[in-house]
Parts: C-alpha cells; sequence; structure tokens
C-alpha cells in the first residue's frame, strides 16, 4: 500500500509451524526472502511483510504483548494470536538476528506507545470515561497498571481470554523441535554451497579422465621403451660391465612403470573423493603430501637415470652406434619425465581448486 513504507529490510529463511503437530517447521520457500517493517502512519500500525512471488508470505501486524525469541545463533521466533501460527526466521549470521530482533524491540515499543496515546485520546473523547474520584461503575470493567505506564481498561472476560492465548502459544513455543529448527535454518545455505562443489566436482572429474588417458598413451610409449632397451642390452650381452649398466637402466624403467601406475592410482582415488565437502577438505591435504613425496621420488629417479647415462656413455665408448641409441632412449625418458612433471602440477592444481 501506498500508504506504508518500509522502515527497515533483511534476507532470511521463512518458516511457519506446522499446524496439525504445532512441533515441526515448515519452510516458506526454497530460497531466503526479504523481510520488512512497514509503518502505517494513517492508522499508527507496525507490520512485518515478506512476499514470496504474488503470494504474502508473512503478514504480522506487531502489538506490544508480542516478543521476538532467538532459539539459536542464527533463528529466533515470534507468535502471532491474530494469525494463529509461529513464525520462524532463518538468517545468514548471528549479527542479521541481532540487528532484527533489535528492530523488533523498537517497533514493539512504538506499538506500545501508540496504543497509549490512542487510549488517552479515547478517554479524552468519551464522556462515559469522565468520572470522578467518588463515582463507581456497576460495570465488570477493571483497571491494570504497569510501572511507569498509563492507566488501561479492558474487561474481565478479554483478561480471560488473553491469558489462556497466552498458555496456548507457550506451549506452542515450548513443543517445537529446537533440533529441527537448527537444521532447516542451516539446510538451504548449505545447499547452495553444496551445489557449487558438485559442479566444481564434474569439471574435476572430466580433467582427471582426460589425463587419465594421457597416462594411458605414456604406458604404452615406455612399454615400447622397455622393448627396445632389451634389444639393446641383447645385442651387448657380450661386455658384462655393459650389461651391469643397461640392468641398472632397465630397473630405472621399472620404477617410472611403478611411478606411472602410482599416479593412476591417485587419479582413481580423486575420483572417488566427492562424498562430501569437508571429507574432500581432508583427503585433499593427503593427496598434497602424497604429491610430495611423488616429487622427491622423482627426482631421486632423475638423479640415478643421469648417473646411469653416464655410466653407459663410458662404458660402451666402443660401441657407438648402441651408445647413440640408448643415448636417444635416455633422452625420450627425459621427455616422459618432464611430461609427467607437468600431470603432477596439473593434479596439484585440481586439488588446490
Amino acid at each position: 500500500s501506498c500508504r506504508e513504507q518500509p522502515i527497515f529490510s533483511t534476507r532470511a529463511h521463512v518458516f511457519q509451524i506446522d499446524p496439525a503437530t504445532k512441533r515441526n517447521w515448515i519452510p516458506a520457500s526454497k530460497h531466503a526472502l526479504t523481510v520488512s517493517y512497514f509503518y502505517d502512519a494513517t492508522r499508527n500500525v507496525y507490520r512485518i511483510i515478506s512476499v514470496g512471488g504474488t503470494k504474502a508470505i508473512i503478514n504480522s501486524t506487531i502489538t506490544p504483548n508480542m516478543t521476538f525469541t532467538k532459539t539459536s545463533q542464527k533463528f529466533g521466533q515470534w507468535a502471532d494470536s491474530r494469525a494463529n501460527t509461529v513464525y520462524g526466521l532463518g538468517f545468514a549470521s548471528e549479527q542479521h538476528l541481532s540487528q532484527f530482533a533489535e528492530k523488533f524491540q523498537e517497533v514493539k515499543e512504538a506499538a506500545r506507545l501508540a496504543r497509549e496515546k490512542s487510549q488517552d485520546k479515547t478517554e479524552l473523547t468519551n464522556p462515559a470515561l469522565n468520572i470522578t474520584s467518588h463515582q463507581v461503575l456497576p460495570s465488570p470493567i477493571i483497571s491494570s497498571n504497569g510501572p511507569g505506564e498509563d492507566k488501561l481498561f479492558r474487561s474481565q472476560s478479554a483478561d480471560v481470554e488473553i491469558t489462556t492465548e497466552k498458555e496456548r502459544l507457550k506451549k506452542m513455543l515450548s513443543e517445537g523441535s529446537v533440533s529441527e529448527v537448527q537444521w532447516e535454518a542451516e539446510f538451504f545455505s548449505l545447499q547452495d554451497n553444496n551445489n557449487k562443489l558438485v559442479a566444481a566436482l564434474h569439471e574435476a572429474n572430466a580433467n582427471v579422465d582426460q589425463w587419465k588417458k594421457q597416462l594411458a598413451a605414456y604406458q604404452e610409449e615406455t612399454e615400447t621403451l622397455r622393448q627396445r632397451v632389451a634389444e639393446l642390452e641383447s645385442q651387448g650381452a657380450h661386455d658384462s660391465s655393459s650389461e651391469n649398466n643397461k640392468e641398472e637402466l632397465s630397473q630405472t624403467l621399472e620404477e617410472l612403470e611403478l611411478l606411472i601406475k602410482a599416479k593412476d592410482e591417485e587419479i582413481q582415488m580423486l575420483k572417488s573423493q566427492k562424498c562430501g565437502r569437508w571429507e574432500m577438505e581432508g583427503e585433499r591435504e593427503e593427496t598434497l603430501q602424497k604429491l610430495q613425496e611423488l616429487e622427491a621420488r622423482n627426482t631421486e629417479l632423475e638423479r640415478r637415470l643421469h648417473l646411469a647415462e653416464q655410466t653407459l656413455a663410458e662404458t660402451l665408448a666402443e660401441r657407438e652406434k648402441i651408445q647413440n641409441e640408448v643415448t636417444k632412449v635416455a633422452e625420450i625418458m627425459d621427455v616422459k619425465i618432464f611430461e609427467l612433471s607437468e600431470i603432477r602440477q596439473g593434479l596439484a592444481k585440481l586439488v588446490e581448486s
């Protein structure tokens, strides 16, 4: 309405108490909504309003007897006897909850002052209330004075009705499940984070499949190189010292194959690490530690391979043809080691993302 103006707005997940059980909370929407305080200057009333689409999710008029209760660090609730329900709000942070609660208290006090002014005006304009101190009214009206407040008048039947309503609302609030409230309030914020995590895992899974295919191709090339080295070993079988060096080179190649196999197992383990956000973070640290160990091992293998190449070059000087082929094999192995190093860096970036 044009006569109402918003005085405070925030974002929160809106819930209503289940009218059937009076225990469970029913979410009013799947996402957080804008919840605003409105002031109607014409009627001098305050309302809390939240709209989801074209539907008013909350339309609660603030009265002096309402109370906003914080049930957890991010959840609060209040009862509306006119709407015959209890509203609950789940906030993104404790600060947002505190701001809303402080504004509720301010609006509640403003509503109390507005009611008192209205009643004072009624007493001044209504002749039936201009009674002297010596007159006695034969009416069931009784008075109740609060500390520091003006005198209010209401009937005995109204007092009984309000007391019954308060007891019913207190029972309704006491029966609410605090654990369910906290879980439902946190559920929607965790759902957004989980969707982002799932998207990142799908992208990582696609990259891991691609790298797995590359590793399979490298394994085939490594097997070809190993067979070539075996042929070279058969050609230089008469030289015992050369044969020992070739065996060491073959052992180095086997160690490289084991390294590739270990990386393949780590990729399989990364694919299986999609059960949850917290589990993924814990296993990421373990994967980083394993990658560091692989780096150290790769450095040692490179050193041993370099020594094998030098020894093989010194002992096979008389056989130039075999020496050239073995050197070529060693150079190809260096290229594969460099490519494996790039794969290792790619895996590290994947884990960090």
